[in-house]
C-alpha cells in the first residue's frame, strides 16, 4: 500500500480508524466553507464518506489522508482521477502543510503512466487554494457561477488544470 512521507507528514490510504480525525475536519464549518457539501452534521455522514474513500481502488483514485504528529488532519488526492482536491483542519492552516502535502501528492501521482494532467474545481473566493495550485503550475481553464447546488447560496468555481 502506497505511503508518502514528507519531513512532517504521512500521506496514506484511508482506514476505518481515521473516522474521528476526518469528522473533526468535515464537521468544521470553517474548513468546509468552500467544500462541495455542507459540514457533516453527523459522524454517520463522515463514516459514509470515509467508506467511499476506502472502497475506491488505486486504479481509479489516488486519495490519501494527511497525518501530522500521528493525527489525521485532512485529506488530499483524487477520489476519481483526474479530479483532485484537498482539505485540512483550520488548526493546521498557515504552517506550510498544504504545500508539503501537495508536493508529495503531485510527485507521486505524475509517476503514473495514465496521468498526464489533473484538474481542480476551486471557488475563486478561496484565495489560499487558488494561490496554492497556481504555485504548482495549474492555470485557470474556466469560470462559472451557480453551477453547483451546495450549502452556499451561489456556488462559483474556477477550473484549474496542470
Amino acid at each position: 500500500m502506497t505511503e508518502l512521507r514528507t519531513l512532517r507528514l504521512l500521506l496514506r490510504r484511508a482506514r476505518p480508524e481515521d473516522l474521528q480525525g476526518l469528522h473533526a475536519v468535515l464537521s468544521n464549518k470553517q474548513a468546509m466553507t468552500y467544500w462541495s457539501e455542507p459540514p457533516h452534521a453527523s459522524i454517520d455522514r463522515t463514516r459514509e464518506w470515509l467508506e467511499g474513500m476506502i472502497a475506491s481502488t488505486p486504479e481509479e483514485s489516488e486519495d490519501f489522508v494527511v497525518v501530522y504528529g500521528g493525527k489525521t488532519i485532512g485529506k488530499i488526492g483524487a477520489y476519481r482521477l483526474p479530479d483532485f482536491g484537498y482539505i485540512l483542519s483550520p488548526a493546521y492552516w498557515g504552517l506550510g502543510l498544504g504545500s508539503e502535502a501537495m508536493t508529495a501528492f503531485l510527485d507521486h501521482v505524475f509517476t503514473r503512466p495514465d496521468v498526464s494532467r489533473l484538474t481542480a474545481d476551486i471557488d475563486p473566493r478561496n484565495l489560499p487554494s487558488v494561490r496554492l495550485v497556481t504555485r504548482y503550475g495549474f492555470v485557470e481553464t474556466g469560470r462559472a457561477s451557480g453551477t453547483w447546488n451546495t450549502h452556499r447560496p451561489v456556488r462559483q468555481h474556477l477550473s484549474c488544470a496542470g
